[in-house]
């Protein structure tokens, strides 16, 4: 069986193999590739690599460098920014693996972070090592490698802070087994966090210390995120299996447009202010409208993608909250869509959707 989607390190196996065999750069203890080879797998070389990321080098250069230190990572970002791909990628060429995940959530527990226990062994047995169930923090502290931890603000505040003497100590004390874990040399963590949670579960002031915050932006412009859209749309068509369907650019470059303008609130000549929609409208619900459309093309169209075959994913991205966004599509549609003489078959297709 072939995964659906596979983890990073294996999906980009070769090219991981081909930089740890021409790396000659000094490696930090515990890594596979030095930090200038992890940046060029991240943003590519224009050859053999593949770009994994697109967007400033000087903020990927700042990630990694974070985790040569004794700092852990903070990824800052509104939804769609790649802070999940960045934080895999970047684990699984420091590490090798980049399964070493907790992800939070409002009931994220302590022992997410810590430890649990099988209580089946634990009533029979008592506390002892075979009744510890290590988190995956824990085991990154053991093996020496990269731990991850996805929206870290939307965990309570207690959990957070469970993590100080983690990071701090370098440290995991187990009081029931009068013992502790100490960190191997190569352990760090990288947390995600959504700019939109920002009042949610805010950290306190001694676990922000131990981060360094990476905020990873929008693309800064449209041919920028154009060129994210296809990329990661292509890999998506392979991985399920969707038959290529030819057009998809320009298609892409509508889309992008579309929620560029509604994102920031002006058209692109910069003549005409609109109103935002709730929503982000990120490259990331940009990547899913186009993947649906080309699945409709290629599965109920004519192979080719139409406007038709975007406009209700649009539709449906830019229409979160069925009150105020309803009324923001409509006006954008009339005043901006309508008046675009090349889009009138895409207004049609939207007015119809």
């Amino acid at each position: 069986m072939t995964a659906l989607r596979p983890h990073a390190e294996d999906q980009d196996a070769e090219e991981l193999a081909l930089l740890a065999t021409t790396d000659e750069r000094p490696r930090p203890s515990g890594w596979r590739l030095s930090p200038q080879a992890v940046v060029t797998y991240l943003l590519g070389d224009g050859a053999k690599i593949t770009p994994k990321y697109v967007g400033p080098r000087r903020l990927i250069e700042v990630a990694v460098s974070t985790l040569v230190t004794d700092r852990a990572l903070l990824l800052l970002g509104v939804p769609g920014t790649a802070k999940t791909w960045v934080s895999e990628h970047l684990a699984a060429a420091i590490s090798g693996d980049s399964t070493l995940l907790v992800q939070g959530t409002a009931g994220t527990a302590e022992e997410a972070i810590r430890y649990g226990w099988n209580y089946a062994r634990l009533i029979a047995e008592g506390p002892s090592e075979a009744a510890l169930v290590p988190s995956p923090i824990m085991r990154a502290m053991q093996t020496g490698t990269i731990a991850r931890m996805e929206e870290l603000t939307r965990v309570p505040s207690d959990v957070q802070d469970a993590l100080i003497t983690v990071l701090s100590e370098k440290t995991l004390p187990v009081p029931e087994l009068n013992t502790e874990v100490q960190a191997q040399r190569g352990f760090n963590l990288i947390a995600t966090a959504n700019d939109r949670d920002r009042g949610v579960n805010e950290l306190s002031s001694a676990l922000r210390r131990r981060f360094n915050t990476v905020v990873l932006p929008v693309p800064a412009s449209a041919d920028e995120e154009v060129e994210i859209v296809a990329r990661r749309v292509g890999q998506l068509g392979k991985s399920l299996d969707l038959p290529e369907v030819p057009t998809a650019l320009e298609e892409i470059r509508r889309v992008v447009t579309i929620f560029r303008e509604l994102r920031t609130g002006l058209t692109e000549d910069g003549r005409t202010k609109l109103k935002s929609p709730t929503g982000t409208l990120s490259p990331a619900e940009a990547i899913s409208v186009i993947t649906s459309g080309m699945a409709l093309a290629a599965h109920f169209g004519d192979g080719h993608l139409h406007p038709s075959d975007v406009a209700a994913g649009i539709v449906g991205a830019v229409i979160k909250d069925p009150v105020s966004d309803s009324v923001v599509w409509r006006e954008y549609l009339e005043t901006v869509v309508r008046e675009r003489t090349d889009w009138r078959d895409f207004y049609r297709a939207a007015r119809d959707a």
